[in-house]
């Protein structure tokens, strides 16, 4: 769920001048021609069995809810397993699957007449990603949790958890599934010995068509098998829709580029201390390495951070000094002490914090026999993005590409599907990459189906499994600077790119995209 705060640096290389797509070598075309919707994972058909107890007289609704708070506890299963599904918190439970028995459930030990239930049988699939190491592998054995293991929390905790401060906060919040873990030995063996008795006692019952012991209604744990099938998978290269990218869709003859970088301490602390603003500057570090020649032309709302004043002394800034004393620990201004360092180091960060900034760079770009034209490459991007959905709306209006960099709140934070509509995209082709913890699972789904065209119009990039903060700057920066760097590589090259924070990182809607560099030349001059 979270990621660890990173500190280190790392600085792309220079570009050339001029670039044209087909200047650069592809590694994407060949034998590795799988691996382009992803380096590291593997599309797979998911599917496996439940159980759920509920009234005689459930309606179909109450049934669903008993089968989805159970499928959503193979989230923490699967996600230690290194396992992503699409369905966000697994919940697509179909009622098609449904098999009713109306049963008897009796306490063997304790006797009587027992009461009646309706048991019901569910079949789960869902899409999903597995690493390429397991891609051969066709079942993963594991465990949903049962009915019974609320009032057993604190011993599933314990046994099936990393029972650290953190899944024990998890579960007093009602988020045990996130954590459950039924691979681990003291889970297994807590399984086994329930699995033990439930046999016991279904041995001993009078009529075991009709009749099940309360221990099975009222497990704690469900073992089952997580079978895998094979899905459909890119087969060729595969690459960004630039042809339109390079046309301009939220703006004619502009390329926008939004990047949102989120707060990633805990605890709130002021702009400098906190790991997401020197990602961001990390990332900004490495774009403007690669393309030099971005101008500042916008702050918002408008502040001044050209100049600053400290100890009597006026000083001229410009923000790549920003970048040198964040990330470098250096590029101080000429004559300026140590003492005012500090100082100055804080109130910019604190004026940055919660605004945005805007960089242009004017190039030409000439696609096919079209005539040459004059383009704009824009970025708009920000930090300090928390709960408020506020700045990923306008990201998503404003932007031909999305980046955000930061936590995912557990699919309820400020990306939540419910706070977009179709109206809150820009017009046309839109390519998100969402590079926080899961977000293969949030947010993959559903904003396919918000976005007008679904994947005609839209690429999403997500991850299946928590991402870590360490070098998550550098990578998005490595990955801006291919994609707008005028070579216009295919998905494989860009996810190389930002293979350093790779987890189970995958690219969907690509697939019905239409341009192909052979067919199609996008010329940029910069």
């Amino acid at each position: 769920m979270f990621r660890a705060i990173r500190w280190a640096v790392g600085l792309g290389a220079l570009a050339t001048v001029v670039a044209c797509s087909g200047g650069e070598p592809d590694p994407s075309t060949g034998e590795g021609d799988e691996d382009l919707t992803s380096l590291t994972a593997r599309q797979r058909v998911l599917t496996f069995e439940g159980t759920v107890y509920v009234a005689p007289n459930a309606s179909e609704a109450k049934i669903i809810e008993a089968a989805r708070a159970q499928t959503q506890t193979a989230f923490g299963a699967l996600l230690n397993a290194e396992v992503a599904v699409q369905s966000r918190e697994v919940q697509n439970v179909d009622p098609a699957s449904f098999r009713k028995r109306p049963v008897t459930v009796v306490d063997v030990a304790a006797g009587g007449a027992g009461r009646e239930m309706l048991e019901v049988s569910y079949k789960y699939t869902d899409n999903a990603v597995v690493p390429v190491a397991m891609s051969r592998k066709t079942s993963l054995s594991l465990a949903l949790l049962g009915q019974g293991h609320v009032p057993k929390t604190k011993e599933v905790v314990e046994l099936c958890t990393k029972n650290d401060k953190e899944a024990r906060e998890d579960a007093e919040a009602g988020l045990l599934w996130y954590d459950f873990n039924p691979s681990k030995s003291s889970c297994r063996k807590a399984m086994e010995q329930e699995q033990r008795r439930i046999d016991d006692e279904s041995g001993r019952l009078e009529d075991p068509r009709k009749m099940v012991p309360l221990s099975r209604a009222e497990r704690v744990y469900l073992p089952v098998t997580m079978q895998l099938a094979r899905a459909a998978t890119a087969t060729r290269a595969t690459y960004p829709e630039y042809d339109r990218l390079f046309t301009g869709g939220a703006e004619p003859g502009v390329l926008t580029v939004a990047i949102v970088n989120g707060r990633l301490a805990h605890d709130r602390v002021e702009a400098r201390k906190d790991g997401g603003y020197y990602e961001w500057m990390a990332a900004l570090d490495v774009i403007f390495t690669e393309i030099p020649g971005f101008e500042l032309t916008k702050v918002e709302p408008a502040a001044d951070i050209t100049t600053a004043n400290i100890e009597g002394r006026r000083y001229d800034l410009k923000f790549s000094d920003f970048i040198q004393w964040t990330v470098y620990g250096s590029g101080w201004p000429s004559g300026m002490p140590a003492s005012s360092r500090d100082d100055i180091a804080k109130r910019i960060a604190d004026t940055l914090d919660g605004r945005w900034v805007t960089f242009e760079k004017k190039v030409k770009v000439q696609i096919g026999d079209e005539p040459e034209k004059d383009f704009t490459l824009r970025i708009e991007t920000m930090f300090g993005a928390d709960t408020d959905p506020a700045p990923h709306r306008r990201a998503v209006k404003r932007g031909d590409v999305v980046l955000y960099n930061g936590h995912s709140y557990i699919g309820y934070g400020p990306l939540d599907p419910d706070h977009f509509k179709p109206s809150s995209f820009s017009p046309g082709y839109q390519l998100l990459f969402f590079d926080s913890c899961v977000s293969y699972n949030y947010y993959e789904k559903d904003f396919f189906a918000l976005k007008e065209g679904g994947s005609k119009n839209l690429d999403m990039i997500t991850n299946g499994l928590e991402a870590p903060e360490w070098q998550s700057g550098e990578a998005q920066g490595a990955f801006v600077a291919k994609l707008i760097g005028g070579t216009m590589p295919s998905y494989q090259t860009l996810l190389k790119a930002a293979q350093a924070t790779d987890s189970l990182r995958v690219v969907d809607g690509e697939i019905d995209n239409r341009f192909n560099p052979s067919r199609t030349r996008v010329k940029l001059t910069r």
